[in-house]
């Protein structure tokens, strides 16, 4: 297996500074991943981007033999008029403790309601489903990436704001009660939501559609170990920012009363996904650099953490509770026909890596 080099620019657990270690290619595939997560025995369930419109929305690999089939089955993956039982547009994708894997669906491909589909793998069988009515997915609405929180009992989707051509100003939270399934829109277009004025440019180009910078508003999320804050960011914006929990889903917090409680946890990159060990290290993809930055939880400091040219526009990064690995995928978006005068210049493969964490990952958030 192909071997690639990352620097270590701190020193960390036992690390010197600028010490060499290995990331590797851990597999390739002929479609964008979009993101990953992991059965109780280490099988990659992942989304294949929707960007990309793929046939297929989500598969589940065996982590061993590297091959790949639709997941949870063909009829879930399959379209039809009859019924809306089925995927239409998965990125957002996570386990819980309970081996359940949740995937939500942003739809917008099929007229049909945004929803989270949850599989329990125990049974092999449809554990539930929550819908995301009007209220709380409106037209512009995308949701993008979610926590699972099975401690506090909710859902947290982050919401890029960017569907059926929003501009990402309206970039929300979407909290949804496991217990009873009644969903709120939070936060909507507010400062630690809305993108800022910082665009994406990969190798000195921008990322525009019609000309103009497309900017994304709340995108990469994750909760630490034991879900007391929820880490998030807009994808264009130089700021991760940190909630408690209990406050993010307190329906008798005003609006302002709930923004007030919101810190200005750290600097970041223009990013996507987002993940935590159990130090409160924070993994997130930088997207226009092909790497993977982590923010220290000891000084809050911003270092490269895995860097590959086929890193092209990292997307979802999970980490494996039983190899130990932190995995992400390279999806190529910014190469797709939406920012290519309508001509996708994607080149096959695709990659997913993996590289180890400081410390052991968090699993289930």
């Amino acid at each position: 297996m192909k071997k690639h080099i990352f620097i270590l620019t701190t020193i960390l657990t036992g690390m010197t500074a600028n010490a060499q270690t290995e990331a590797e290619v851990f597999t390739t595939t002929d479609e964008a991943v979009g993101n990953i997560t992991f059965t109780n025995n280490g099988d990659l369930v992942y989304s294949q981007h929707p960007f990309f419109e793929p046939v297929i929305r989500v598969k589940i690999m065996d982590a061993k033999t590297k091959e790949s089939k639709p997941f949870p089955n063909e009829a879930w993956n399959t379209p039809r008029d009859t019924d809306d039982n089925y995927l239409s547009n998965v990125l957002g994708i996570r386990n819980d403790e309970n081996g359940i894997i949740w995937m939500l669906d942003m739809t917008q491909r099929n007229n049909v309601t945004p929803k989270i589909v949850g599989w329990n793998m125990i049974t092999n069988q449809l554990e539930r489903i929550y819908y995301l009515p009007e209220s709380s997915a409106p037209k512009e609405s995308q949701p993008n990436d979610m926590v699972v929180d099975t401690k506090n009992g909710y859902f947290i989707i982050a919401d890029e704001g960017i569907g059926n051509g929003g501009n990402g100003s309206k970039g929300a939270f979407i909290v949804v009660d496991m217990k009873t399934g009644k969903t709120r829109r939070v936060l909507e277009g507010t400062r630690t939501t809305s993108p800022e004025n910082t665009p994406t440019v990969i190798n000195g180009e921008h990322l525009a559609v019609d000309g103009k910078d497309l900017l994304i508003g709340n995108d990469g999320i994750t909760a630490d170990a034991n879900f007391e804050y929820i880490y998030y960011g807009p994808l264009n914006g130089t700021k991760i920012y940190r909630v408690k929990t209990v406050d993010l889903v307190n329906e008798n917090l005003s609006e302002d009363e709930l923004d007030s409680r919101i810190e200005t946890y750290s600097e970041k990159p223009n990013n996507g996904g987002m993940s935590i060990d159990k130090d409160g290290n924070l993994y997130l993809t930088a997207i226009e650099t092909n790497r993977v930055a982590v923010v220290l939880a000891k000084d809050r400091s911003v270092k490269t953490m895995a860097q590959d040219e086929n890193m092209v526009w990292p997307d979802g990064v999970s980490y494996n509770h039983v190899d130990g690995y932190m995995y992400v995928s390279a999806a190529q978006v910014n190469r797709g026909s939406a920012f290519n005068e309508g001509k996708s210049v994607a080149t096959k493969p695709f990659y997913i890596f993996r590289f180890q964490p400081f410390v052991e990952g968090v699993s289930f958030r």
